[in-house]
């Protein structure tokens, strides 16, 4: 393998959620990943990881459109490579976000613990005062964007676009209504929010109670 000639230690995984269970357990220097994988496409994973961790994510993928890169980058991968590529390319471009990128220690970044609120982004769990909260894929998506942002107000389309996709950029009507459904499980009274705030206008601020 290409990597290993060039002194780097490599672990591989075929399918997405083997590749997520590695990525913690192993705590990589840097993800390349593909978007063509069976049951859950790179996109999906490129956003897992990157509620997990500011690894640097890059795409290495047979899928050129440019409306595949802009996608790609963002949703939080850091470089977009498509094949076929020079191999002296690739290797200088990892080496470019390595040395970049501070190391990151995933276990650290994996859970978000306040207290009474707390996310396990690798299981995907939110549990509120103790009691597991059952939460759809973009409810899920949606709080961890607020979560990693807590404290600040995050525009309506930067929330959309970061936990769903480019393509929802104007999906502002549903952007309320999974606003509501979230408020509904984790607000003690969804009617007057403590975690899950609105500014007016603008977009919506986590605050951690």
């Amino acid at each position: 393998m290409l990597l290993d000639r060039r002194g780097f230690e490599a672990i591989k995984a075929y399918r997405a959620d083997e590749g997520l269970k590695m990525a913690y357990k192993h705590q990589p220097d840097i993800v390349l990943l593909d978007i063509m994988m069976p049951e859950m496409d790179g996109w999906e994973v490129c956003r897992r990881l990157r509620e997990m961790s500011e690894v640097p994510i890059l795409f290495l993928t047979a899928k050129g459109d440019t409306r595949d890169v802009v996608e790609g980058l963002n949703i939080g991968a850091d470089d977009y490579i498509v094949k076929p590529y020079d191999n002296d390319e690739l290797i200088a471009r990892i080496q470019a976000h390595l040395r970049r990128a501070p190391r990151s220690d995933m276990s650290e970044e994996l859970v978000f613990d306040g207290g009474a609120f707390r996310i396990n982004f690798m299981n995907r769990e939110v549990h509120v005062r103790n009691q597991l909260k059952h939460l759809t894929p973009k409810e899920f998506n949606l709080l961890g964007v607020l979560v990693r942002n807590a404290g600040r107000v995050v525009t309506r389309r930067e929330l959309v676009t970061q936990a769903w996709g480019d393509e929802y950029g104007d999906a502002v009507d549903s952007l309320k209504l999974y606003v509501h459904y979230l408020r509904q499980k984790i607000e003690i009274d969804p009617a007057d929010p403590k975690y899950i705030l609105t500014s007016r206008g603008v977009g919506y601020r986590f605050v951690d109670r």
